[in-house]
């Protein structure tokens, strides 16, 4: 690792990347489109909760970052396809993982959110809600 301290412009260049490819839209549209092509109301129906317009937007950004292609048939109507480009199946692949991890924690993070949501509330003396204690790192 280097020694070399991070510039701030780096780092926000980064940020927004990760913003962008973490983002649950993309997520979601990356595993809908697998390894296949797909038409946009295809890609509507596959992935729940999504409005037309995330559905534009989120397509649009992908295909800006290269993690997707968009073919246009010259058709009447146009017909358009998607599909992952090679950038966009070595994105899904790095988040495999975090995914399985995910399903693997999923039960104790709901379980420790539950927990944490229950437990109690502390209050100072005149009855108002207080900062919670700080955690040692012990």
């Amino acid at each position: 690792m280097s020694n070399e301290p991070h510039l701030l412009e780096d780092c926000r260049r980064i940020g927004q990347i990760l913003a962008r490819v973490g983002d649950k839209w993309t997520i979601l549209l990356l595993d809908a489109l697998g390894d296949r092509r797909m038409r946009f109301k295809e890609l509507h129906r596959a992935i729940d909760g999504i409005s037309q317009r995330m559905l534009t937007v989120t397509l649009r950004h992908l295909e800006e970052d290269g993690l997707i292609t968009r073919t246009v048939y010259p058709t009447i109507p146009p017909r358009v396809e998607y599909e992952l480009s090679e950038r966009g199946r070595s994105l899904k692949q790095a988040l495999a993982p975090v995914g399985q991890w995910v399903l693997d924690n999923q039960v104790g993070i709901e379980k420790s959110r539950g927990q944490f949501h229950a437990g109690p509330c502390m209050e100072d003396p005149e009855g108002e809600s207080a900062e919670p204690a700080p955690l040692t790192g012990k």
